[in-house]
């Protein structure tokens, strides 16, 4: 079996730390910036030398950078002044932001470098251990990393997946589209209920069991498939008092979704309403 080294021993480091523990992975080195942390982030994971300089660093045949996305390009470059990863060996990030290019300075060396973002919350490693199977890892970077990390994913659990060259930026937005704005939506939509006269505990029921539905809806179905409301329907009227009770933040971002809204339900509207439903969503409140 393989050797893990892991550099940044935190939430995400000793979550996969441990897991690939117990796949039967080799833990080498881990290093933290204090030996106190790396200490008990080896008694968690249950292997490993505890390290606190890179200088010390043992050759393995795979490195894990889980440090924060500011420092992967630093610690790239301090790890590749060590000098301590030659040709053929694998060094990865994991973050879900950042391209595998940040690791450059170890790829010039012959290091295959590449990223693995498990789409996973780490806030707690004992947690995280618990319920992590089952959970989506994209690749992305030098395809010859790809063959040892989707057989490290694997083991610890996860379903990799690779990314098309250049596609992280575009991942990592649909993740953040898919989530944060999610949320954002429920907070509009809570506004609005408040604004009804609904009281804040049935707001959360009615809206909850709503949006729940409506999304088991479109993964079945898909986004058109699933769509329903004023927009598809060509009521422009409704659209227009909508907006008539929204404040110009509420009202703007109506608009913006309106408008996607509207080109998702294109195909079943005919050009009258399409101008009717644009016109209402274009005009002033």
């Amino acid at each position: 079996m393989q050797t893990l080294n892991i550099v940044g021993a935190g939430r995400l480091g000793q979550s996969v730390g441990r897991l690939a523990a117990v796949a039967g992975y080799r833990i080498g080195s881990v290093y933290c910036r204090s030996l106190a942390s790396a200490q008990a982030a080896c008694a968690f994971i249950g292997r490993g030398v505890p390290v606190a300089s890179l200088q010390v660093l043992q050759p393995a045949e795979l490195t894990l950078l889980a440090v924060p996305d500011a420092r992967i390009a630093e610690v790239a470059a301090q790890l590749a002044a060590t000098g301590t990863l030659g040709a053929g060996q694998v060094a990865f990030h994991a973050s879900g932001a950042c391209e595998a290019a940040l690791l450059a300075p170890l790829a010039a060396q012959g290091v295959y470098c590449a990223s693995l973002h498990p789409a996973f919350s780490f806030a707690e490693p004992a947690r995280a251990v618990a319920s992590f199977a089952g959970t989506r890892c994209a690749l992305e970077g030098d395809q010859r990393a790809f063959a040892g990390l989707q057989a490290l994913a694997h083991a610890i659990g996860g379903q990799p997946f690779i990314l098309a060259p250049g596609g992280k930026v575009a991942y990592h937005a649909a993740l953040a589209v898919a989530s944060n704005y999610l949320v954002t939506l429920h907070e509009l939509a809570l506004q609005l209920a408040g604004q009804a006269g609904i009281r804040a505990q049935d707001a959360q029921v009615l809206l909850g069991d709503l949006m729940q539905k409506t999304l088991a809806n479109s993964l079945a179905l898909g986004p058109a498939a699933a769509l329903t409301g004023p927009i598809v329907r060509g009521d422009a009227q409704t659209v227009v008092r909508h907006r008539a009770v929204m404040n110009p933040g509420q009202d703007a971002l109506y608009c913006a979704l309106g408008q996607a809204t509207l080109n998702l339900a294109a195909l079943r509207l005919d050009e009258a309403q399409q101008a009717a439903v644009a016109a209402a969503l274009g005009g002033a409140s």
